[in-house]
This record gives structure tokens, sequence and C-alpha cells, in this order.
């Protein structure tokens, strides 16, 4: 402190201020951070015996699509993180928000400013006290360069509860992001199995066609020979008419998809195809872990976490508001009338000093601004706990709805099979006269609607999959998504 009392003038000034920051650089208003208390069970209710309990490997969020070992899916996943508008619109928020963190961060440093004119002026011959001696239409010149420095002293923390509520909503941001990715990517995931889905129905529809066909020319024959009547023929033809019509159907509906494709790619309709074609997706044995690393893994888990720290920053930045704020500032130059002795010592000049502003009365402005503050901090509690228990709830539905759709697609293929079998028998029973067209028809019926719903089911337990990839955060690293408000890798491929 010696060294501090001996700096005369404008440096101990300064030098004080310095010391006083230090002094209470700890100082924050912000009270300490309270997150929700949530209850976690030890492992998941709905688990089943083809569900591994704990993950088999550490698969990147970046590439979990690969378990469906597919490559047409990995091509169409790379183009949609390169593509995809909403994901664009996403970086551009992150990136607005780490712009606004930056602003928030500049408050801690000292501003400088220059200033520099050269003028040519004209005193008028009417203004108020004029001095009587000046002679009329008096013009002069006046050059001036100076500088200035100004810097807030953070005495209650409000600067840096600025900044830590700003690398608090990045943060968040980021999360945004890397969420909006992993949903982009699931809904992918999913229009490619419907697609795929829709490809599979269009092979049974088509195999139906050619069946009902092949039935309808018999009962033609059948007809002609004066063995069946009329009503046969009609009942056949209704049926291939009808199976024709589904046929159709599935196509719109497969385009519908196909569209669907090209929006999440970003590219035109118009000009985008996927060729039809048999594929078999394979379903992944998903490993869940357990429920209490499900909150370090879902990117809106972390995001819904990070408001919840800005919103207790913010906290202390409305509190700070009941504080005196103090600004050490100093400026200097040179001004002259004339450019001879400009940047002389005469021209000269400087101020130093500090400057402190309390608001004395506000009519219960701060007092409102800060129940706001915590009241926006209770608000984000809330959606926090919210989202977590809504992401256990997402798991167990999507780990009920694999294991039961496990047990329903096992029976329906039983069923697929034994619906074959009776059409069989009711087709020979028919060649033989033994048993009338229905019996026949509603055999067709029975096996293309079991045949259907087998892959139906096929298809849901894919789609039950991804939701719980989806639920679980998208792959097995431990850690969550943008912690620390770094850029996400979604971020990383577009910069």
């Amino acid at each position: 402190m010696k060294k501090v009392r001996g700096i005369r003038g404008s440096g101990a000034a300064l030098t004080s201020g310095a010391a006083l920051t230090l002094l209470l650089g700890a100082c924050s208003l912000a009270p300490p951070l309270k997150t929700p208390q949530i209850p976690t069970a030890d492992a998941y209710k709905e688990m089943g015996p083809w569900t591994q309990a704990q993950p088999a490997d550490r698969l990147p969020r970046d590439s979990w699509w690969m378990l469906y070992d597919n490559a047409e899916l990995d091509g169409l996943e790379k183009r949609l993180i390169d593509g995809n508008p909403t994901l664009a619109a996403a970086f551009a928020n992150y990136a607005q928000a780490r712009a606004l963190a930056d602003q928030a961060r500049a408050g801690l440093f000292p501003t400088l400013d220059l200033n520099a004119s050269a003028t040519r002026n004209r005193l008028s011959n009417n203004q108020p006290l004029r001095v009587s001696s000046a002679p009329p239409n008096f013009t002069f010149n006046s050059d001036s360069f100076a500088g200035s420095i100004n810097y807030e002293l953070d005495l209650w923390g409000q600067i840096r509860n600025e900044v830590a509520a700003g690398e608090a909503n990045a943060a968040a941001t980021a999360a945004d992001l890397e969420n909006a990715r992993l949903s982009l990517i699931a809904q992918l995931v999913n229009d490619y199995v419907q697609l795929r889905s829709l490809d599979r129905d269009g092979a049974i529809l088509d195999q139906t066609v050619q069946a009902y066909a092949r039935a309808l020319s018999l009962t033609v024959q059948r007809h002609d020979a004066g063995i069946a009547p009329g009503l046969d023929v009609a009942q056949a033809q209704t049926q291939l008419d009808a199976a024709r019509s589904q046929v159709e159907q599935t196509l719109a509906q497969r385009a519908l998809m196909e569209h669907a494709i090209a929006a999440l790619l970003g590219v035109s309709a118009s000009t985008f195809s996927i060729k039809p074609q048999l594929v078999d997706l394979k379903l992944p044995q998903v490993p869940t872990g357990v429920p209490s690393t499900l909150v370090q893994r879902r990117p809106d888990i972390a995001g819904a976490q990070r408001r919840m720290i800005a919103a207790n920053a913010n906290i202390g930045v409305a509190r700070a508001a009941y504080f005196p704020t103090l600004n050490l500032g100093a400026q200097g130059g040179f001004q002259s009338k004339s450019a001879s002795n400009w940047l002389s010592a005469p021209s000269a000049f400087w101020a130093i000093g500090p400057n402190a502003l309390l608001s004395v009365f506000d009519g219960g402005l701060r007092r409102a601004q800060v129940a706001q503050a915590r009241a926006a901090f209770d608000a984000s509690a809330a959606n926090y706990r919210g989202i977590v228990v809504g992401a256990f709830q997402q798991v167990e539905d999507s780990l009920a709805t694999l294991n039961h759709l496990h047990d329903a697609a096992v029976e329906e293929k039983a069923a697929v099979d034994a619906a074959q079998r009776t059409l069989d028998f009711s087709i020979a029973l028919y060649k033989q006269g033994a048993t009338d067209y229905l019996t026949v028809v509603t055999s067709q019926t029975a096996l293309l609607q079991t045949q259907i719903e087998a892959l139906n089911l096929d298809t849901l337990q894919l789609t039950a999959s991804v939701n719980l990839i989806l639920a679980l955060g998208g792959g097995w690293e431990d850690s969550a998504p943008a912690q620390n408000g770094k850029t996400p890798n979604a971020a990383q491929n577009r910069g």
C-alpha cells in the first residue's frame, strides 16, 4: 500500500480504483444456483430381454444412424447435415448468441476513443452574452486532437453476471443446435424407414395383384364352363380392383415420403428421387445405460440447464442496480486555433477523475426488475424439471413400445403362415367344388391383412428404435454436448 500512497495525482486514483476492483472482484449478487431435484430410478422399468443395459461401445452422436447398416441412409444423412435449411438457421442462431456473449464480455475491459477535428468557425453577431469588444463577423480556426479512456469498476459483479448469462445462453443455443441436428437426423431415419416400408408394401401388393388376377382367370374359366356362377367372377374382380387401388394409394404415400426427404436435404422435390427397392434394415440393439446418464447426454436437457444458469446470473444483474456504478475516466489532447502551434505544450488539455452514479428513487423499477428476474429463474427451473421428466417418459415409452411390438411381431408372423395355409386350402377346395368363392375371398383378405400388418410391425419397431435413440440423446457418449458453449459438430461442419 505504500506504493499506492506514494503515487501522486491522477495515477493514485487509477491505482486505488484497480486495487478496489481486486478487493471486490469476488463480489457477486447472483444467488447460489439451486438445481431442481428430480428422483432418478436405478434402472428403466420397461427393459426387455432384447435390450442391452449398458453401452457396448462408444458410438459417437455424429453417426448413430450407422446402426441400421445402410449405405444409402449414410449418404442421405451427410447430405442433410450439409444442406438442411433448419439446421443452417439453428447455426445462425448459435453464431448470434456467441456474438451477444462477446458483446457482454467487452464490458470487462476499458474503452479507448480517439477524436480529431479541424474546423473553421464564425460567431453570430446576435449571440447571447456576446462580448462587446469582439469584432463583427468574427471567425476563427479550431483544430483539436484528443483521446479518452473509460473503465467501469465491476464492484457488484453486474458485468461479470452479464458475461456469465451470455456464456450460458450461448451454450444453451449450442445445445439447441445439437438438438435440432439430432431431431432432423432422427426424422430422416424415420422417413427413410417409412419409404422402404412402403416399397415392401408395394411389393406385397404387386404379388397380391398377380395372385388375384390368377384367381379371376380361374373363376372366369369355371364360369365359362358352367361350373361357377357370375357372382364368383364379380367377387374376384372386386378383389383385384381393390388390390390395384391399394397399389396406387401406396405409390401416392411413397411419393409424399420421397418429397419429405428431399425437403430435409434442402433440395427441390422435383429433382430428387430414390429408386424403389426392397431393403432389409437391421433392427439394432440399443444400449440404454442407466437413467442417471440420460441427463448428461440429452442436448435439450443441457440447453434447459444452461438457460437456468443464465436466469440465475440475471438475478445478480438486476440486484446490482441497487448499488452505485463507478466509472474511471481520463481524457486529454491538443487544441489550438492555429496549426502552427497545434501540438505544442500550451495547446494541451486533460481531465481525469472518477464518476459515481446512484439512482435514489425509481418508483419501484428496480424491485420489479429483481422480481421479474427471480420469476424468470423459477420458470426456467420448472422448464428444466419438465424436460427431464419428459425425457424419462420418452425413454420408457420407446422401451415399452419395442418390448411389446417384438412379441406382437412374432405372433403376427405366425398369423401370416396360418393365413397362407388357409388360403391354399380354400383354393384347393374351391377347385374341387367343395366350397364357394366367398371362402376364397375371405382367405385372400385375411392373408393380405396379416402380411401388411406384419410389415407394419417391423416398421413400428424400427421407428421405435429411432425414437429410443433420440430419447437417449443420440449415441452413447458420457458427456453432454456443448457444455462450455463451444461450437458443436454441426457448426464445425459449416464453419
